[in-house]
């Protein structure tokens, strides 16, 4: 199986390749719209600030190729934020793939960003095959996805936001699968199962 790792100035690559590795797969890490384009499955990872991570997107003309690819798509943290229409961390103009817009945490008494271990529910769709409900995923996000109807996951940290989504061949985490254990292992080992279950 051919996977590509999208390359861009926030992309977390170095993590989800080695996750990837522990399921036997050597991804190919590549910014090429060709190789995208070819890749049996492609994964959008990201950590950073939106609108820098979209510059560089448009910079290279990402931004055009991804809400083409007609593959299994991944989107991870940042990744999953812009598959959306816009954000609020500074007023980003996203991709514009999911109906949905990503909003600030104000979440008073609570830390923000949140990051750790935090449970996930109302699980649905290929991702979640054998994942129990209220199984535990590493966040760190100072940003979230609203409630939507695309949302395969929930979480809730003051508020309750969407923790995964799907759109037709576009899946997304907010969680780091990656880094997960387990529970991000099997979600990532569904990820690649076969196409017509994705």
């Amino acid at each position: 199986m051919k996977v590509a790792i999208v390359r861009y100035n926030a992309g977390n690559t170095g993590s989800v390749t080695n996750a990837l590795r522990r399921l036997g797969i050597e991804p190919l890490v590549t910014g090429d719209a060709e190789q995208l384009r070819s890749a049996d499955r492609v994964i959008f990872p990201g950590v950073g600030e939106a609108s820098s991570a979209m510059r560089s997107l448009r910079g290279n003309g990402l931004d055009k190729v991804l809400p083409s690819l007609m593959q299994p798509v991944l989107g991870i943290c940042l990744g999953m934020q812009l598959l959306c229409e816009s954000s609020e961390e500074n007023s980003t103009e996203c991709l514009g793939i999911v109906p949905a817009k990503v909003r600030r945490f104000e979440v008073p008494g609570l830390k923000v960003p949140h990051i750790g271990w935090n449970t996930i529910e109302g699980l649905s769709g290929p991702l979640f095959s054998g994942v129990a409900e209220d199984s535990y995923a590493y966040f760190v996000h100072g940003y979230f996805v609203e409630d939507c109807a695309a949302a395969s996951a929930w979480c809730e940290y003051g508020v309750t936001f969407t923790a995964a989504l799907q759109m037709n061949n576009f899946h997304a985490t907010q969680f780091h699968c990656e880094k997960s254990g387990p529970v991000g292992e099997r979600i990532l080992a569904n990820f690649l199962g076969p196409e017509e279950q994705m």
